[in-house]
């Protein structure tokens, strides 16, 4: 794999940047989530409209810093490096501008396939683990809920599980990814692809469980 362009100490590191700010659309979509639904069912007056808003206001905060650093990352490589890839700011820039989410993940997958993505903690996958043991549970416990009709009991668990999976599983299983293909092994997971599939589990719940286990099974065999 080519090595990633290094940045002098002077320099901002757009591209880690960019993969922070990915890391933060999942939890301001949930705030906005939460406030549509409090929104529906209004217990302190106002508190979800609110809630609407700061999601709103933080979703295009994050939007212009990540088309921002998607500019300066692209134009940086375009000036450097001597690689194939020749990414487009301006392109990349409109992208983010219009489906910011996409067009981070899209833009780390590829930059990953051509220098790589600097290595976290190598104790990710137990996070990975904690969001599917807590899918898992979150899930039993919400169907006993139902069944014996504890509305408090079933909130319970699709908050906590909920918070677990929104907030680290799409941090923990890309910084793991990124971890995994540090270490010479046959499989190399592209930390943007596996961060793209957890964004998309949180739309699709039942996603979640099954790219947790999945990722899981394939480190262990891996690793």
């Amino acid at each position: 794999m080519t090595p990633a362009v290094r940045s002098s100490a002077e320099e901002v590191n757009w591209a880690r940047l960019a993969e922070r700010l990915c890391f933060l659309f999942p939890p301001v979509i949930g705030v906005g989530a939460i406030g549509v639904v409090r929104e529906l069912d209004p217990g302190v007056p106002g508190l979800g409209l609110t809630l609407v808003l700061i999601s709103t206001f933080g979703y295009t905060l994050l939007t212009v810093g990540l088309a921002l650093a998607l500019f300066l990352d692209a134009r940086r490589i375009r000036t450097r490096s001597s690689v194939a890839w020749r990414p487009n700011p301006w392109l990349n820039a409109a992208f983010a501008v219009v489906w910011a989410p996409a067009a981070g993940v899209g833009y780390l997958y590829r930059r990953h396939r051509h220098f790589g993505t600097r290595p976290g903690w190598s104790g990710w996958w137990l996070v990975v683990a904690l969001s599917l043991v807590a899918t898992l549970l979150g899930s039993a416990v919400a169907t006993v809920a139902v069944v014996l009709e504890l509305p408090g009991l079933l909130l319970s668990a699709v908050a906590i599980a909920g918070a677990i999976a929104v907030g680290a599983f799409p941090v923990a299983i890309h910084q793991d990814a990124a971890y995994v293909c540090t270490r010479k092994t046959a499989w190399n997971p592209n930390p943007g692809g596996y961060l793209g599939l957890a964004f998309v589990s949180l739309f699709v719940p039942p996603i979640q469980p099954v790219l947790a286990a999945y990722y899981l099974y394939k480190r262990r065999r891996a690793l």
